[in-house]
């Protein structure tokens, strides 16, 4: 187990420098970031010395150097843009980032999950159907148009929920949530549906399509010929061992929720991190950009991390052979 953590962080330590080396990149050879901080007006003088002050006409390896090691202490230095610290922007946004994926991933285990099972037992029923017809309507249809339809009926028609925004907030410490604010509560709704239905749709699917190949294995045969009850088979023995893939890709899924939060916060102006990042592109704010680009392969690295560990202890075979089957 620790030999097989040791090597996960030495491979997420090698993706995070691969990262970095884009960022950086980006960072670099985009534009002149003189050219996003000072006017017009400024004298070539001004602008040879801010170079040098900033460390640009240091060699490529020295300044990558000097980038990885900030990058390492979370300093992405300042905004072109809003003149602010570039960690001090990321940690104002990243709470509502955070509480829109989790109530996202929330929605799409808490719905998929059950609905998977149940046409996965119940294959050939009408409510089977009616989900898979809603899991197809899930997977079809773009998050923008979802976002636009729910607006529509429950903000225009129904008047019944926010259309934008985050609500009212409360601050603890430096966590800024709407999570304990009915306003909050109710501007988190559509959101997290918009952006939870594409991945309830894929956890209802994989769900099914495993429990189907599981209750035609021998083992469930066997409990059957036993006689024990269905709903022992079907649940203690069936969903235990249909877990075991789903939680891989649920772990990925948190991943890319964080990360294909974009479309959903533009739709809802919701006060999160891809907001931020669509603002850094309109400005070209490259500090942005690069540091949303560290800090979303560092989620992904770290939750791919975790689900590696979890994917050890629910699955003896790993242990066994050191590595995922």
């Amino acid at each position: 187990m620790l030999a097989f953590a040791i090597r996960r962080l030495f491979e997420a330590a090698l993706v995070m420098v691969t990262v970095a080396l884009i960022a950086f990149i980006v960072f670099r050879f985009v534009g002149d970031p003189i050219n996003q901080i000072v006017g017009q007006d400024t004298s070539i003088e001004d602008r040879l010395r801010l170079r040098e002050e900033l460390g640009l006409n240091d060699p490529i390896p020295v300044q990558f150097a000097r980038f990885l090691g900030n990058a390492a202490r979370f300093d992405f230095g300042v905004s072109y843009q809003m003149k602010q610290p570039v960690t001090a922007i990321i940690a104002e946004r990243l709470p509502a980032t955070l509480e829109l994926a989790f109530a996202a991933a929330i929605f799409a285990v808490a719905l998929g999950i059950p609905m998977g099972v149940y046409t996965g037992i119940h294959r050939d029923s009408l409510l089977s159907k009616v989900f898979l017809t809603v899991s197809l309507i899930g997977v079809s249809l773009p998050t923008f148009l979802i976002g636009i339809l729910l607006i529509y009926i429950f903000s225009v028609w129904l008047g019944v929920l926010p259309s934008f925004g985050r609500g009212e907030v409360v601050k603890i410490g430096f966590w800024r949530t709407g999570l304990l604010t009915a306003s909050g509560l109710k501007a988190l709704i559509m959101p997290a549906i918009t952006l939870g239905l594409f991945q309830m749709t894929l956890v209802t699917r994989l769900v099914r399509s495993e429990m189907l190949e599981v209750l035609r294995t021998d083992y469930i045969k066997f409990a059957r010929a036993r006689g024990l009850p269905e709903r022992a088979i079907n649940f203690g023995h069936a969903l235990k061992n249909t877990l075991v893939p789903v939680i891989t890709v649920i772990g990925l899924q948190l991943g890319a929720v964080i990360a294909f939060a974009i479309i959903t916060e533009t739709v809802f102006q919701w006060p999160g991190m891809g907001l931020m990042f669509i603002q850094a592109v309109q400005n070209a704010d490259i500090p942005v950009m690069a540091a949303y680009l560290m800090l979303v392969a560092f989620l992904f690295v770290f939750i791919n991390f975790v689900v590696d560990l979890v994917y050890v202890r629910v699955d003896p075979r790993i242990r066994i052979l050191g590595r995922p089957t």
